[in-house]
């Protein structure tokens, strides 16, 4: 393998016997050219001998050599395929790591843009959050926020024409906004309140002394709205006998009603009815099926109109049915006559060609015989 890599050089061994088979030859040259007048022809023998190994010996290193040039040949081929081999391996290899490596990073860069984008709306979301807790820190901003989500909700349940928005009442009142139902019970006003101050003090307390105080604070805010709504938009003849408090807020409901059972009952004992979104959703869908009713019953009697004119056409199509009738009757009556009538003239005609077929056989019978001659005439 040495001589192989080595760039083609020979063996030791091969030159050693190369140097061996040549001292031989020169050796046996001389022997030949100083043998002595009186050496004896096995002497001359034996020299030969000695020529005729040296180049057996020769021979037999060419031939030596030639195997092992061919065997170098062989194994530099081997070497070489070999290594060609591990090189396309290893190219592969790398080939297919830097596939790899490219949908990675690829993946990896979309990951990314997703992750930026997630980002861009988490910061987006907290500014909107922070805008909604300063509007929510205002009264004004906050009534109008409560108002904003009352008319969304009334708008996806009920036709236009059954609610009005900022409806002014004969006492020169304003209603956020108020249902138009058929008496009983009439006009029903929803006004949107959010008493969040209270709710928030309730929350943040920290000892029992903040957290009595925070619930006064509470208390009083429910009872005055629940005050003024029943003050303002309650109007015997003008509106139904009870109003709606929309509290924009499910936290601020359930806390009233876990909590502040007694603010609850003393808003019933004033017909004002507190809601949240979720309650007042299902309490528009109600209306929405009462509305549905009293359109139904307003139509009954142009239905009952629509009804009888209806009948009245069946009434009538009845009548030209029979008259139809009639007159088919009468049809059939002298279609079958007519056919009498043809019967007969048929049965004429046939008796009158009967007549005219007997006339011709007896002018035939009476030419016949005036054809025939006489008894003995000739």
């Amino acid at each position: 393998m040495n001589a192989v890599i080595g760039g083609g050089a020979m063996d030791p061994t091969i030159i050693l016997i190369a140097a061996v088979a040549l001292a031989a030859g020169v050796l046996i040259a001389l022997l030949i050219q100083r043998r002595p007048q009186g050496q004896t022809d096995a002497q001359v023998e034996l020299a030969g001998r000695i020529a005729q190994m040296a180049e057996s010996n020769a021979a037999a290193q060419a031939q030596l050599n030639e195997r092992l040039q061919a065997q170098e040949r062989a194994v530099t081929k081997a070497v070489e395929d070999r290594l060609a081999d591990l090189s396309k391996k290893v190219g592969d290899n790398l080939q297919q790591n830097s596939t790899t490596t490219t949908e990675t990073m690829t993946k990896l860069q979309e990951r990314l843009a997703v992750i930026d984008a997630a980002q861009k709306n988490i910061t987006e979301l907290s500014s909107q959050v922070v805008g909604l807790q300063d509007i929510l820190s205002n009264k004004q901003a906050r009534g109008a926020f409560g108002e904003v989500q009352l008319q969304d909700l009334v708008q996806n349940v009920l036709p236009p024409r059954a609610y009005g928005f900022q409806h002014s009442l004969s006492n020169g009142r304003r209603a956020d906004c108020i249902i138009h139902l058929p008496n009983p019970p009439g006009s029903i006003v929803i006004d949107a309140k959010c008493p969040l101050e209270g709710y928030r003090a309730l929350t943040k307390a920290q000892d029992d002394v903040a957290r009595q105080a925070a619930k006064r604070k509470f208390t009083t805010d429910i009872a005055t709205h629940v005050n003024h709504i029943a003050e303002r938009y309650i109007l015997p003849g003008e509106t139904a006998e009870s109003a709606l408090m929309f509290l924009p807020s499910e936290a601020v409901y359930a806390e009233l009603h876990a909590n502040f059972v007694s603010s609850v009952e003393a808003a019933w004992k004033k017909r004002v009815w507190i809601v949240s979104p979720t309650t007042l959703m299902a309490t528009l869908n109600t209306v929405r099926a009462v509305l549905k009713d009293a359109q139904m019953r307003e139509q009954a009697g142009l239905i009952q109109q629509e009804v009888g004119k209806l009948l009245d056409d069946v009434g009538r199509l009845e009548t030209r049915a029979e008259n139809l009738q009639r007159h088919l009757g009468q049809t059939e009556k002298d279609v079958r006559e007519i056919l009498i009538s043809t019967g007969k003239v048929t049965s004429r005609g046939q008796r009158i060609q009967e007549l005219e077929l007997e006339e011709q056989d007896t002018e035939a019978v009476i030419a016949a015989g005036d054809s025939k001659p006489a008894i003995g005439q000739n």
